[in-house]
């Protein structure tokens, strides 16, 4: 058996797995532009819910907020559900299958919603076959590109792969956007399903993991590498420990404040414009600039939490957010655009920093052995966190404002922030 030698160069086959997947959650993240959708199909006062559509939407029916968020809550609720047994097929068989299923599932979920025309094929071929298809192609991409690499860049690499996934927003809301102006609901569902199948499935050929006997290339400072569980736990050892069950916790506190702008980004800025101006009728922006931040937020977190480690990178984004939840609904109502781009920016980055610290935290705290399974398990926590922009679709049908769902949202983003203080690693087994 031929002796490990610790390499001084990240092989090149490392970052092509690094870029396919960011290739394939480039497409994945179709479900952070759903507000675009949304604005289309939720009723007005001169079309009130249950209203037929007519012209190039006809066939579909004004809905609800409720009704509109639940297509987005329960895409989020299975994608993390489905993440996994796609982290479970990720580690036993590779990760190319797994992507290549996620690919199909998307595509066949969006062709489902487009063809249907209705609230259930929306939900069913969206919501369900999508989440699906997020699912095991999201649980493929980041452990593959993380297993290359060692403690001292894992924040960096799962901010870029997950960051594919938040930048989608930057090109698929003004997509969208024109799509359906032109081509309606249907045929921009239809039409972005063919193209995000070909190519996630092209994306997924090029995914794999490194071999049983890869060592990540040395750190050229290892003293400034974050300690890591030196053996790696088992799954049934990582659920053994308290750390999981509070990691769960900060991961729903991170997301639920992050998925409550994604859902009414447009919405958000119509609302403090008042449906006036430019902004008003491009409204898309805060959408595409969203998902801008959000895939800095996940690079950019990920750096400096390889150097000032998780718990600190917690702490300032989220009582950054904290500040900007409270302040939203004061700033909206002031009609102040600069200031709702900068309090949405912040939430946006806070959320995409989430997404890259909890897979370098568990890999940290865990090992990185079987980490599609373990951040599997993890990423419960984002799925959960779909109760908020849920919740707050049913106050906004009640009250007309998000000003409570935003005071939730920060009060439940605070609580974490104290309670990520506390959460140290965990004793290897």
């Amino acid at each position: 058996m031929p002796e490990t030698v610790a390499r001084t160069q990240t092989p090149m086959r490392a970052w092509v797995v690094v870029f396919s997947g960011t290739a394939i959650n480039l497409c994945l993240g179709i479900l952070y532009a759903w507000s675009i959708w949304k604005a289309n199909l939720i009723g007005k006062a001169e079309y009130p819910p249950g209203t037929a559509m007519t012209g190039l939407n006809e066939g579909w029916h004004y809905l609800t907020d409720a009704q509109a968020t639940w297509a987005y809550a329960i895409c989020g609720i299975t994608f993390a559900l489905f993440m996994i047994p796609g982290g479970i097929l990720q580690d036993r068989l590779g990760p190319r299958l797994g992507a290549t299923l996620g690919g199909l599932f998307l595509g066949g979920g969006c062709l489902i919603a487009g063809f249907s025309r209705s609230y259930w094929g929306l939900v069913g071929g969206f919501g369900l076959m999508g989440g699906i298809g997020m699912g095991l192609g999201y649980a493929a991409a980041t452990p593959a590109a993380v297993k290359w690499f060692g403690p001292e860049r894992r924040g960096l690499v799962a901010g870029l792969v997950v960051g594919g996934y938040g930048a989608a927003a930057i090109y698929i809301a003004p997509l969208a956007e024109f799509l359906i102006g032109r081509v309606g609901i249907s045929g921009t569902f239809i039409g972005l399903g063919i193209f995000f199948s070909i190519v996630v499935v092209g994306a997924a050929q090029l995914l794999a993991t490194p071999p049983s006997d890869y060592q990540p290339a040395a750190p050229a400072n290892s003293s400034s590498a974050p300690a890591s569980v030196p053996t790696g736990m088992s799954m049934r050892q990582m659920l053994g420990t308290w750390q999981f069950y509070a990691m769960v916790v900060l991961f729903v506190a991170s997301a639920q404040s992050g998925l409550l702008v994604i859902a009414n980004a447009k919405g958000i800025l119509q609302e403090t414009t008042q449906g006036v101006g430019f902004l008003a009728a491009n409204a898309w922006l805060l959408a595409s600039f969203g998902g801008f931040i959000n895939a800095a937020g996940r690079v950019g977190t990920g750096v400096y939490s390889d150097k000032i480690g998780r718990q600190g990178a917690y702490l300032i984004n989220g009582l950054a957010s904290v500040a900007c939840l409270f302040l939203t609904p004061t700033i909206m109502h002031s009609g102040s655009v600069a200031l709702v781009f900068l309090t949405v920016g912040v939430a946006f980055w806070q959320y995409g920093g989430g997404l890259s610290l909890m897979p370098a935290m568990t890999a940290d705290y865990f090992g990185a052995n079987d980490l599609g399974s373990k951040y599997g398990l993890v990423f419960l926590g984002w799925g959960i966190a779909f109760f908020v922009p849920q919740l707050a679709g049913y106050l906004r049908d009640m009250t007309g404002t998000l000003d409570t769902a935003f005071y939730i949202s920060g009060t439940l983003m605070f609580l974490a922030v104290i309670l990520s203080r506390f959460v140290t690693r965990p004793t290897a087994a």
